[in-house]
């Protein structure tokens, strides 16, 4: 039997990302599916206006940070797209995209703008986060999403802090 397929040695990595880790003051995402996915981030910059960038191309069951340094907002938003299976991880608040690398600043008027209206999902780190990781999964049971404009809070869940796991819509 190979040390990867070792029940004790896959525990022993289970626990290993399960346990907590020192806060990197990060806005990270991770890739918990088998697929390659893209990946947007929407959010307010320090000025106040409205930011969209993309994309972050990640491979499956791997990690990236979208914004490096202490969380400057309670929101953010993503948008990702599985590119080997079909599917996405949306939400009704609508932010500007595009096909290719983009920054984008502003979130009204995106057709009229030359950009694509994506819906985003809403991710409320909490009060006082200093960093946050979002886990993408590929089951299709999940908390339903609620319309959403941009900078409209959720209500939170009581008690829960660390990393939203956000499960893929099939299809599209």
């Amino acid at each position: 039997m190979s040390a990867f397929n070792s029940p004790r040695l896959l525990s022993f990595v289970t626990a290993a990302l399960l346990a907590p880790v020192p806060a990197l003051a990060d806005f990270n995402i991770c890739n918990n599916t088998g697929s390659r996915v893209g990946v947007a981030i929407g959010y307010r910059d320090p000025d106040g206006g409205w930011v969209t960038e993309g994309w972050w191309n990640l491979s499956a069951r791997s990690c990236e940070t979208l914004l490096k340094g202490t969380l400057v907002a309670r929101y953010y938003y993503i948008y990702a797209i599985d590119y080997d299976r079909g599917g996405e991880w949306s939400g009704r608040a609508h932010m500007c995209t595009r096909d290719k690398e983009f920054t984008i600043r502003g979130t009204e008027d995106c057709l009229a703008r030359g950009f694509d209206r994506t819906g985003f999902f809403e991710v409320d780190t909490g009060e006082r986060q200093t960093a946050w990781t979002v886990q993408l999964t590929e089951t299709a049971d999940g908390p339903a999403q609620r319309p959403l404009t941009p900078g409209t809070p959720l209500l939170p869940t009581p008690g829960r802090q660390g990393p939203a796991q956000i499960p893929r819509t099939p299809g599209r």
